[in-house]
């Protein structure tokens, strides 16, 4: 099936568990895209969507919430799994449980959704976010559990491997 992997990260980290994904589905014989979701022009050539987004402030970045806005159509008409990816050492917490999340999942028929652990290095952020942070009592360093991430891959690669094909478009005359 043809995979579209778009994740809205701010400094890189939730990007890299996006592209993670797609080396799982990708091994998994998919053939797999990653785009970040402003760069998405049409999901016309796309069967199945993971679609991901940094957490801040418990709220995913609007990249990925208008993505999910201006596609929502296109993606109730397929498969699609959405990760968040939130405070470092809370994966749990409801710091990483986005506000709009509930609504987002039915409004694009979102068949799972995952939270996983980010990364926190104080250096790249602004004055701001390390404001944010002091306030969460956060704990700087690498934190994402990457076996995790592979392990929920493979979970949608069996889902995939047991779905029908999708019917070859029929181009319009």
């Amino acid at each position: 099936m043809r995979v579209l992997v778009t994740v809205a990260s701010r400094h890189g980290a939730t990007a890299e568990i996006g592209s993670a994904v797609g080396r799982v589905l990708a091994d998994a014989g998919h053939l797999v895209r990653e785009c970040a979701p402003e760069d998405v022009e049409s999901l016309d050539d796309v069967d199945v969507v993971v679609l991901g987004s940094a957490v801040y402030t418990a709220h995913w970045l609007p990249a990925a919430r208008d993505f999910a806005k201006r596609w929502q159509d296109e993606l109730r008409a397929r498969p699609v799994w959405l990760f968040s990816s939130g405070l470092a050492t809370q994966p749990a917490a409801s710091a990483n449980s986005p506000h709009e999340l509930l609504a987002l999942r039915e409004r694009v028929g979102a068949l799972g959704h995952r939270s996983f652990a980010g990364r926190l290095q104080r250096s790249e952020l602004a004055f701001a976010e390390r404001a944010l942070i002091a306030g969460a009592r956060a704990k700087e360093g690498d934190h994402r559990d990457f076996a995790a991430v592979a392990a929920w891959a493979g979970d949608i690669a069996g889902q995939l491997a047991v779905m029908p094909e999708p019917a070859p478009a029929v181009p319009s005359s």
